[in-house]
């Protein structure tokens, strides 16, 4: 988006849509690139560990408590205080109602206190925006949102202009990690310990399922995968008696490859319809949690190459959930006048693309939209 706003603008951010409790502040001038001055993340895997998975209730009590000590945290890294904020954006969506509720509170409290600005962000749109902080992309490019909430196949035209594609009908891919490690008895979090697993695994040595490739749209569905893990794993206690350790590795390899096969199908497709709009220049961006897996990067990369079009996936901390990219996404709200006042509500649902129908399902860790 070409601008002749000189106006540089700082924003203070807050995330607490599942088990993070984040608060950042991000600056920008335009014509330069954005600068984040400061990023907190409180992560609540130890709270949960003993579930299995994240409880709504623990991660609500966790968020109330610790976000004021985030944002405290994010103004004195910066060396700002928060009359020197230009806006006040939090995720209002979509996530656990009750983290979501915590942080939106928090939000208002402060922009009441300070007379700033309220932004509300949709935090699927922080991750869609993610590469336009990190690689200064031009709209529109192919997004690929995958989380342990979320999987949807993008189309990013504008600030607040998404077409979607396609998505998961059931689980998304990092639920099903979290519930493949618990299968395997891999501790939690389950996305890097499937992944550290399946290093030294033998991906040849089962045969998993690549569901819904025999349909030709970008819809994927992971839950029937999940289960597949769960019969060759019953199949080895009942010949051995237990799991081996070589057991862990070679399940983790081959669903992760499976997983990653399936990715990379979908977005061979999606990049069909992305590339009809002629993009000036065709980019797939990857965000969400489940892009920091290696082996999902490393096999959109090369389909991206195999395509000649550009590829991009963000550092690593800000694939994960973290307030930069929703001080970055509110920044790109407060440029266009897009504020928000004190009926903003909390969203446990919030479809980027409104004109789209609603996905199936309810991932474990937020609401699918």
């Amino acid at each position: 988006m070409h601008s002749t706003d000189t106006q540089s603008r700082t924003v203070l951010g807050l995330e607490s849509s599942c088990d993070d409790t984040a608060a950042a502040v991000v600056r920008h001038v335009p014509g330069e690139p954005p600068e984040i001055l400061s990023s907190h993340v409180f992560g609540q895997t130890d709270l949960h560990a003993e579930f299995g998975g994240v409880v709504p209730e623990i991660a609500a009590r966790a968020h109330a408590e610790k976000l004021d000590y985030m944002v405290e945290a994010a103004l004195t890294d910066a060396g700002l205080n928060l009359g020197q904020m230009d806006a006040i954006a939090v995720t209002a969506g979509p996530g656990l109602i009750g983290g979501v509720l915590a942080g939106v509170m928090c939000a208002k409290g402060l922009a009441a206190g300070s007379g700033r600005p309220l932004i509300g962000v949709n935090h699927l749109a922080g991750h869609a925006l993610t590469p336009r902080l990190t690689d200064d992309l031009e709209f529109p490019y192919l997004m690929l949102l995958v989380s342990g909430g979320h999987c949807q196949f993008l189309i990013a035209r504008d600030v607040d202009q998404f077409t979607r594609l396609g998505g998961t009908i059931d689980d998304a891919p990092g639920e099903a990690f979290d519930k493949v490690a618990k299968l395997l008895g891999l501790p939690q979090p389950g996305g890097p310990n499937v992944e550290r697993a399946a290093t030294s695994g033998d991906a040849k040595r089962f045969a998993l399922p690549r569901p819904l490739l025999d349909r030709p749209d970008c819809d994927m569905s992971f839950s029937g995968l999940k289960t597949a893990v769960l019969r060759e794993r019953d199949k080895l206690v009942a010949a051995q008696g237990g799991l081996h350790v070589k057991d862990q590795s070679d399940l983790s390899a081959e669903f992760q490859a499976a997983v990653r096969d399936v990715l990379v199908e979908k977005t061979r497709r999606a990049l069909d319809a992305y590339l009809d709009l002629s993009p000036v220049a065709p980019t797939v961006a990857v965000a969400g949690g489940v892009a920091a897996n290696a082996a999902i990067r490393s096999g959109l990369s090369a389909l991206c190459e195999e395509r000649d079009v550009s590829f991009t996936a963000p550092p690593l901390s800000l694939c994960t959930d973290n307030a930069a990219m929703i001080a970055w996404a509110g920044l790109e709200r407060l440029r266009l006048g897009m504020v928000d006042d004190m009926s903003l509500v909390a969203r446990p649902r919030w479809p980027l693309d409104t004109n789209a129908n609603p996905m199936l399902g309810s991932g474990r860790k937020g609401a699918k939209a």
